[in-house]
Parts: C-alpha cells; structure tokens; sequence
C-alpha cells in the first residue's frame, strides 16, 4: 500500500498548507547544526526545517547560508530560527538578524526564547509567516495576542529549554485545543508515528521534533557524539540551571552532575558561576570531537526512539509507516465498535 497516499487526508493541516510540505512535521532549529545541508534535506523529505541564525553570528555568513540553502531546496521551503535571550541586553541584533531575513525574501521564521511582539512589525510588513516556539500553553495564548501565525508548544520531555512550567506533552495538546484559536504544533519526546497521529487527533496542526533527527546522515556532527545518542535511553537525560531559571533538559554527562551539584549546594550561585561548564561552545565542541563527557548537550526523552543514524529522508519515512500502523490501529478499534452497535 502507498503510505503517502494513505496518509494524505489525516496530513492535510494549517502546517501543509502554510509551509507547502507534504507532512505536517517542523524539524526544530538545533543550535550549532541547522544549517543549509540539514535544512534542505529537510525540506526535500517533504518537511520543513530553520536555520538557526545565531549559529551563523557574522551577518555575511548567515546570508550566505541562507542562500546556500536556498540554492539546495530548489524551491522547496525553509526558514530561519532566530533565538532571543529571555532578556534585551544591550548589544542584541535580533532586529538587525530580522531584517537581513527580510532582506533576503525568507518567508517563514521560527522564533523563541521571549515574547517576539517587538519584532512583529518587520515579520509582518515583510509578509513573514511566524511560528514562536513555548513551553507551555500559556505562553502560547500570550504570544497568540500579539499576532504570531502559529505556535509549537514543547513540554516537559523536549531536549533542551522546557520552561519552569514542567508540563508534559499529553497535557498541553488537550489544554491547547482548549484554549488557542491559531495552529499550534505539539513538541517534546516526539519520536513515532503514533504520537504524531495521536496530536493530531487531539488538535493539534502537526509536531515539531528536534531530538530523534540530531542522528540524521546530515547532521555534522561527530559519529561518536551520535553513537552516544544510539547508546542512550529515555532515562539518560538531567535536568539543570534550574536556579537561573533556564531550565535545560541535556543528555546526562560529567557536565550535568557537576552543575546539579553545585545547584544543590548553592541555590542562589548565579551563571557566572556556572558558565565555565554551561558554555554554549563547550557543547560546540562535543559535535565537533564526539567527547560527550563535557558541555550542555540537549536531548530529550526521545533519545528512546534513537537506534541507528540514517538519512534524514529514511527516518520521516520510518515516522510514516508508525503512523500508518497506529492509523490501522483506530481503523480496526472503529470496526469493533461499529459491529457492536
């Protein structure tokens, strides 16, 4: 049986439509390793994915990236993530970082990290299409109010920043569905065609998934930094900077036991203090040598679903046919039902 043809109707959401995908699945921008070579095998595996400008902080290199990209999609879509401190701090260029997308015709953007309301305007006028990513469900009616197009809401189980909220997945599609009148996507432990089934029979648009791809064939990062990936489970995740409130979900290392140590201790130690082992280069630096022990290195409870690496293209294949079987799951639970009736 065609798995696309099948999976056509179901797949038909606000995410195909505005994005020109085939499915409705968002490949997170992931720092250090979203660029033109992973995005656009994205955007060829009939889903779309972002950039993630701050790993290109030279404008030249992130415009050059961007059409690079561009040239590689061959008119398929992409976009860019543009991650804001949780704070304005004096010397951001997040309006410049706006612009230059603008400048360069890219018609959707990701964003994250604060309220993006400042930066509407440009969005709009330049008639980009905005999906802020939240925590939780009341952020996302918040950024609802102030006009982004559409919202991903990634719960307690995502790699990297789950908010100081700590709600699961499960419950912020049921509370989204309530609450949010635009698209929304569900993220966080996405990793199987059954849950992508299963948001959206709850209501959701489609889901963002971040931690089953970091072992994609396109990914550049070291083969021993994904073979720790395939090593690992469910449960080889720690939670860390909660005293900063920046909560992050990271793969568990001699990193995070050092800093949860010193958290407990000194509750109000303060990043300066912890920065020489949370740095975001320190992290860098695992992809590129595949030493796993040091640095913050985000990933989610779906390092369960991660077995081997793959091209990218194979494992949203591998997402399709668990949908189609979870679909033939509910088709076979409606005959029953019918029958008893």
């Amino acid at each position: 049986m065609n798995i696309q043809n099948k999976l056509d109707p179901l797949f038909h959401t606000a995410v195909t439509e505005t994005y020109g995908t085939r499915l409705p699945i968002v490949a997170g921008g992931l720092m250090w390793l979203s660029d033109a070579h992973y995005v656009s095998a994205a955007a060829q595996a009939g889903i779309v994915s972002f950039i993630t400008a701050a790993t290109f902080p030279d404008p030249d290199d992130l415009r050059a990236e961007i059409r690079k990209c561009r040239d590689l999609c061959n008119g398929a879509p992409f976009g860019v993530n543009v991650s804001m401190l949780p704070k304005l701090v004096p010397g951001e260029q997040t309006e410049s970082v706006f612009r230059l997308i603008a400048e360069e015709g890219v018609k959707f953007v990701e964003t994250s990290g604060r309220n993006p309301e400042a930066f509407m305007p440009i969005l709009k006028d330049a008639g980009i299409t905005t999906l802020h990513k939240v925590p939780s469900v009341r952020f996302a009616v918040k950024a609802q109010s102030v006009g982004v197009d559409m919202v991903s809401i990634v719960g307690a189980e995502c790699g990297g920043h789950p908010g100081l909220d700590m709600i699961g997945s499960l419950v912020n599609s049921a509370l989204a569905e309530r609450r949010l009148t635009i698209p929304y996507l569900i993220g966080g432990g996405i990793g199987s065609g059954s849950q992508i089934v299963g948001a959206l029979a709850m209501g959701a648009a489609g889901v963002v998934i971040g931690t089953r791809f970091l072992v994609a064939e396109e990914i550049k990062a070291h083969p021993n930094f994904k073979q720790a990936l395939i090593d690992a489970t469910e449960n080889d995740t720690s939670l860390t900077l909660h005293s900063v409130r920046n909560t992050v979900r990271s793969l568990t290392n001699e990193t995070t036991k050092i800093v949860a140590e010193l958290e407990a201790n000194d509750p109000n130690i303060g990043i300066e203090a912890l920065l020489p082992y949370v740095s975001g280069q320190i992290g860098r630096k695992a992809y590129e040598t595949g030493d796993v022990t040091k640095g913050i290195l985000s990933a989610g409870h779906a390092l369960g679903f991660v077995d081997r690496v793959q091209p990218l293209a194979d494992i949203v294949r591998q997402l399709e046919a668990e949908a189609e079987k979870s679909l033939a799951r509910l088709s076979n639970i409606s005959r029953q039902l019918h029958a008893q009736t």
